[in-house]
């Protein structure tokens, strides 16, 4: 495993906060955040904070990146040219394959690497990660470097970041396809006079299960969805990414995108996208 490493990691978001922990354990860590307080944790446990993108890549012999969207990866990294000639850019950020093939031809060193899972397993170093490049020495570099992040058997390296990014889209429709399966089934089992429990029980041998599992402390009011794991915001926006990737209609993506835009009009956009679940109409 490689140890003793200088990396640039832009990005401290909850889920970007898990990655950059995993790394400080081996490595020399500078982070940057646009709301630096969101940082502070990391710090906390030893990692530099930077006050710009540039300060925080200024001596790095690796830049990682955990954005938003690629609209962000855009203004914080293409844009700006910000990463030095020959050093290997790290994107965990959610993208589409065009904008892979963007950012690739940008920048020589891009390579790919989102991330499948969320909060628990990335805590646990059990996600899955797809590292794609064309560049074969680079992509085994980056494998070895993310290892801490990735399950048993869940650290796939591919030959190109479109194919990474086509990846991660394919693991987020699963996530949202499925969503919108059990929020579909709790209206059916309601209209017939079904609890939530009932339901979510009559579910555990379908193909629903794992959302269900996933899901349940939610929607059984166990858990309150803020912060929750993965945001409505998030998921909606990837879904969106979907949409404009596929060249056929993807109609249970777009169930789901309506289902996620309704609560963001609610306000509940940064909360976990359970809201689907918790703040559905019953009656």
């Amino acid at each position: 495993m490689l140890e003793g490493m200088k990396i640039a990691f832009l990005g401290a978001g909850r889920m970007g906060s898990e990655l950059a922990r995993h790394l400080l354990k081996d490595h020399e860590v500078t982070v940057w955040n646009r709301t630096a307080e969101k940082a502070q944790p990391l710090v906390d446990e030893g990692a530099q904070l930077a006050t710009s993108p540039e300060e925080a890549v200024a001596d790095a012999e690796v830049v990682c990146t955990s954005l938003f969207g690629p609209d962000n990866i855009r203004e914080v990294v293409v844009e700006a040219d910000l990463i030095p000639e020959g050093i290997t850019w790290v994107d965990t950020t959610t993208v589409s394959p065009d904008a892979a093939r963007e950012f690739a031809a940008a920048v020589e060193t891009y390579v790919a690497a989102p991330v499948v899972g969320t909060l628990g397993p990335a805590r646990e170093g059990t996600l899955g990660v797809y590292v794609g490049t064309p560049d074969d020495e680079r992509r085994e570099m980056v494998m070895d470097l993310v290892t801490p992040w990735a399950g048993a058997n869940k650290l796939i390296g591919v030959e190109s970041a479109p194919i990474a990014a086509v990846g991660k889209l394919l693991a987020n429709l699963a996530l949202a396809v499925t969503a919108e399966g059990v929020l579909e089934a709790l209206h059916l089992g309601e209209s017939e006079g079904l609890n939530p429990e009932v339901i979510l029980e009559m579910l555990d041998i379908t193909g629903l299960a794992f959302m269900k599992n996933m899901k349940a402390p939610f929607i059984l009011g166990e858990r309150n969805p803020e912060p929750g794991d993965f945001t409505v915001d998030a998921l909606c926006k990837d879904a969106k990414l979907m949409e404009q990737t596929s060249n056929k209609p993807l109609p249970a993506v777009a169930a789901a995108i309506a289902n996620f835009e309704e609560q963001q009009a609610m306000g509940h956009g940064n909360k976990d996208f359970s809201s689907i679940f918790v703040f559905r109409d019953v009656n």
